[in-house]
């Protein structure tokens, strides 16, 4: 029997993993829980442009607008995956309590979603199913409602929340990917997936909130004063230490200065990163996710981290200085 999957908060990386998981089992196994696109999914689908998968591709999930109405068009189907691709931004009711109703005792919650220390409010809620932490690299826009430009990248790294889960919990991380590679998609399970995750919080918890409070993308922002690129590496340095501190060794001035020597190395304008688009729209951004969790574990461990300190503070202002009316 084919699983049956739920994708929760589906934007651009969501519509892309719809059209993945399609190529594996039927379109109406596939349940996608809509927003602003809801209008533009429920009447055509998705359209997907990727350099890596081709153009003008085609997805139509069952398009709803809450995990009520998926539960109910599922006939008592219980749901064996439910990806979480929402952003990680605190909520009412809370992402958990939204998603609960699909839960069932044999579902696999998957987090697909930035950020450290993200996992605890899940496992809380969640405290007997399978859950994965997971890290994507897939560059993709909603350029216009249900219509995605993807990039040339498409890998998710996976483990379970804690790494000490039970083993058919790993059992589960391993079936999830098994699923994913059977559909043409890119996995690797870790036994600790962590390491990941702060891995790209050295890029993301950096860049992120510069390029928001600036404007800019990151080779403009380089290229604005002498001063730049020398703040960004700071920056990063201070999040390797709160990694290191947190018992992620492999995080070192050489990852550090590989992952900037990539922005280095492109060409003008840059990346735009997902902070700084929201910022532009004036949407929620996901300052504490991305940085203010940073900052908790570096308190815990004693860690200084003064760059980061002023950074969140003047984002932290920014996100809310974008709700007010």
């Amino acid at each position: 029997m084919s699983p049956r999957i739920l994708i929760f908060g589906t934007g651009s990386i969501g519509a892309v993993y719809a059209y993945i998981f399609s190529r594996a089992i039927p379109s109406e196994n596939i349940f996608a829980v809509c927003r602003s696109n809801y209008a533009a999914a429920s009447s055509g689908g998705f359209t997907i442009n990727s350099t890596l998968f081709g153009q003008n591709l085609k997805v139509r999930p069952r398009v709803v607008r809450t995990v009520d109405e998926a539960v109910s068009q599922s006939n008592g189907k219980a749901f064996d995956y439910i990806i979480v691709t929402a952003k990680a931004v605190p909520s009412t009711p809370s992402l958990p309590e939204q998603i609960s109703p699909a839960v069932s005792e044999t579902s696999t919650v998957v987090l697909v979603q930035n950020g450290i220390a993200i996992e605890d409010i899940y496992s809380s809620a969640f405290p007997r199913n399978p859950l994965l932490s997971c890290v994507v690299y897939l560059p993709a826009t909603q350029t216009s409602p249900g219509t995605i430009s993807h990039g040339e990248i498409e890998r998710l790294h996976i483990g379970t929340y804690p790494a000490t889960a039970p083993p058919s919990h790993k059992t589960a991380a391993e079936s999830f990917a098994s699923l994913l590679e059977s559909a043409g998609g890119t996995a690797f399970v870790h036994d600790d997936v962590q390491a990941e995750r702060w891995t790209k919080l050295v890029v993301n918890a950096a860049w992120n909130p510069i390029c928001a409070l600036s404007q800019s993308r990151d080779v403009q922002f380089m290229h604005s004063s002498p001063e730049a690129t020398a703040l960004v590496r700071r920056v990063m340095l201070e999040i390797a230490a709160v990694a290191n501190a947190a018992g992620y060794p492999e995080l070192s001035e050489s990852t550090v200065d590989h992952q900037l020597g990539r922005a280095q190395a492109r060409s003008l304008p840059g990346v735009e990163p997902s902070m700084m688009a929201d910022a532009l729209a004036r949407r929620n951004m996901e300052v504490d996710a991305i940085v203010g969790n940073a900052l908790r574990v570096a308190d815990e461990k004693g860690v200084q981290t003064p760059l980061l300190k002023v950074i969140y503070a003047l984002i932290k202002a920014l996100d809310e200085s974008l709700h007010r009316k």
